[in-house]
């Protein structure tokens, strides 16, 4: 079946500018949330973050099963999209539960929370897996791969630093004298947080039904026999390459994460003001958006291994010129430029990177699980989030910063080691995937067309197949 990849292009993309508002809600800011806005001690901080790292770690676990759901799929709608609305709508109920001041007492916050986040966890599971398998499905052909997620990655990043430089000045100016303002503080300390996750939620829902109905998916491969449940887990332990890019991708989306989400602490405590993270935002989207719509060009003279180098440089750079600079927003906003440079385009050749493991699985296992596979993005991400997490809630206890009454309240040694868990800390992580990545993935643009050849031959691949018109 011949289908338009403009059209496919497009109604995918747009489909992650509420998913990635919706993430970034959670991923930065319920923490934040949880320390700013329900203003819970560090018994509660401590607590509550540690169930987040369990649920993530269970959540995580669950991704592969939830491949294998998908995978098994038969339906007149395909594999993917049943759940990815079944996924949305859980996913957009539980964020606003999760951002609901529930006002009791600390035993009961930290069980409604570590519950409500757990349930957001599966839920999200349910829609992630099935929408990112749906991208390698749309074609084979790697540069069409490529412009496709450079253009995802694009909206996403949007949909990430729309909300990173919008959600401060919006709910604190949510409350006043006027009729709404009344109406949201009926809510509670949190009912700026809370018309801001609707918002979000709206947005969500809309940019999956464009998915949902604009994406038709072509016919590339031959049927193959539904995985039972004993296999799933070695088709991912026996793609050698899909684990080599996870272990490297869970270490850079640690350092990734952990550096996000201190920014808004850092421009509070070390900056001194804590609107200018709005500036900051602005730039990290922008900067995120250049590299994602610079990577394909780039691509036509230079090789991913070669990317994926200047990319580690660019965020070695990054972070300490960040570290060491001077309070100062054109520096930190020069360093903040290679730092998510370098982050855009290593968040792009991972997605291609774990697309390419899927044909190499099927190429060595005889199976093409895409969806198994591709859980393994979500899985990243969210091991990703969890030990971030962690280590932000860490620091915050250790160094004073959760307990201190105003920035004076924090010493310079705890400054100084909040702003070596968000740089140093990540550069580190960085470097060692770089070195995981150069030493153990091998799968070059040679050996990814020799796969493809022998798949043609074996017949495992629909006669005709090819990049889209």
């Amino acid at each position: 079946m011949q289908v338009s990849s403009t059209r496919n292009k497009w109604c995918f993309a747009v489909g992650t500018i509420g998913r990635d508002g919706v993430y970034t809600l959670v991923s930065m800011y319920f923490i934040y949330f949880l320390t700013e806005i329900v203003q819970v001690n560090n018994t509660v901080l401590a607590w509550v973050s540690s169930l987040i790292l369990a649920a993530r770690l269970f959540d995580a676990v669950m991704d592969i099963v939830m491949g294998s759901i998908v995978d098994n799929t038969r339906s007149r709608w395909g594999q993917f999209k049943p759940w990815i609305i079944i996924g949305m709508v859980a996913s957009a109920i539980t964020t606003v539960l999760l951002f609901t001041d529930i006002g009791h007492s600390d035993v009961v916050t930290i069980l409604v929370f570590a519950v409500f986040y757990l349930l957001w966890s599966l839920s999200w599971t349910a829609n992630d897996i099935p929408y990112w398998s749906l991208m390698p499905a749309l074609t084979l052909d790697q540069k069409q791969r490529e412009k496709i997620g450079s253009l995802t990655k694009t909206f996403a990043t949007i949909g990430q630093f729309a909300v990173v430089g919008t959600i401060i000045p919006l709910v604190g100016a949510a409350g006043g004298a006027s009729p709404a303002g009344v109406l949201i503080g009926a809510f509670g300390s949190g009912g700026g947080w809370l018309v801001y996750v609707l918002v979000i939620v709206a947005v969500i829902m809309i940019g999956q039904l464009v998915t949902l109905i604009g994406t038709k998916v072509p016919d590339l491969v031959v049927e193959q026999e539904k995985v039972s449940v004993r296999q799933v887990f070695r088709i991912v332990v026996d793609n050698d390459q899909l684990l080599w890019v996870a272990i490297a991708m869970v270490l850079f989306m640690t350092g990734f994460t952990t550096t996000t989400t201190f920014g808004t602490y850092f421009f509070t405590y070390a900056y001194g003001n804590p609107a200018m993270y709005t500036v900051f935002g602005i730039i990290m989207g922008l900067s995120m958006i250049g590299g994602f719509l610079l990577l394909p060009k780039l691509r036509q003279r230079l090789s991913r291994r070669q990317l994926y180098t200047i990319a580690t440089g660019l965020v070695v750079a990054g972070d300490l010129i960040f570290f060491f600079a001077p309070m100062d927003i054109v520096i930190l906003g020069l360093a903040g430029v290679l730092l998510f440079i370098g982050d855009s385009f290593i968040t792009l050749l991972m997605l291609m990177f774990i697309a390419d493991t899927i044909d190499y699985g099927h190429w060595k296992l005889g199976h093409r699980n895409t969806a198994i596979t591709f859980a393994l993005q979500p899985f990243i991400n969210k091991v990703g989030a969890a030990l971030a997490a962690q280590i932000v809630a860490v620091i915050l206890i250790w160094t004073g910063i959760n307990q201190a009454s105003s920035p004076d309240a924090v010493s310079l040694a705890g400054i100084w080691w909040m702003k070596a868990g968000m740089l140093l800390l990540p550069l580190l992580l960085t470097v060692i995937g770089y070195l995981i990545f150069r030493f153990k993935y091998r799968i070059d643009e040679a050996f990814y067309a020799q796969i493809q050849a022998d798949l043609a031959a074996r017949g495992q691949l629909v006669e005709g197949t090819g990049p889209l018109s």
